[in-house]
Formats: C-alpha cells, structure tokens, sequence
C-alpha cells in the first residue's frame, strides 16, 4: 500500500495534539503517540509523523535511516491503525540496532494495543 501524502502529519499544531491529547505506548525501539481526531474527518486514513532527534539517534545519516524504517514499517502494516487516527513515531537508537522484522513486530503489537476491540 502507497504512503500517500496527505498521510504525513505537517502541521506543528498536529504534532503538539497528538503529544498532548494522545496516548503513549513505548516500543523499546521507538515511542507511539495516538491520538484520535474528532468528527468529521475530511480524509478517512490514518496520519503518521516520525521524530528522530540527534539526542536520541545520532547524526543526520542515522536519523534519516530510523526515520525511513518506521515510515516503512507504517506503510506495510497502516491497516492495522484505526483511520481517525494520528500516529507520532518517535524513534530511538535501537531502531537501528534491532532488525527490520523484530522493529516491524514491536509495531503490530502496538498497533494491536490502539485498535479498538470488535463489537463481535
């Protein structure tokens, strides 16, 4: 499935409601912030913003690597995030560390963690 753009969170305003309204799951390798934007939503998909800082990551070249895997990872497995909601990666050193299949299983368990459950 395509990582289209109007996917990506831009907006600052964006990224503070996802910190300050949402939920934080910590994956080891990254932190997930959710947030679910209220109704009515112009564009029913899932949005996603990926932080990398120099602090916690390292130079542009390993920013820009942890910043590409967990973009990757959103865009394999983006049906499993509710459409209503804003997701904020924040990636870690160890995202780089870990393989691309073990950063990719930390994800679906948190993805797993944000569905809602079935009404079944």
């Amino acid at each position: 499935m395509r990582f289209r753009p109007e996917q990506h969170l831009r907006r600052q305003a964006d990224f503070r409601a996802v910190r300050a309204e949402g939920h934080r799951v910590d994956c080891g390798a990254f932190t997930l912030w959710w947030h679910r934007r209220t109704p009515p939503v112009k564009d029913p998909s899932a949005r996603v913003g990926v932080v990398a800082s120099i602090a916690a990551v390292g130079a542009a070249v390993q920013r820009t690597r942890a910043k590409r895997r967990l973009r990757e990872v959103f865009r394999h497995h983006q049906n499993l995030v509710p459409v209503d909601c804003d997701l904020l990666l924040v990636a870690r050193a160890a995202v780089l560390r870990l393989d691309y299949a073990e950063v990719e299983q930390k994800f679906i368990s948190a993805c797993r963690k944000i569905t809602p459950p079935p009404n079944a």
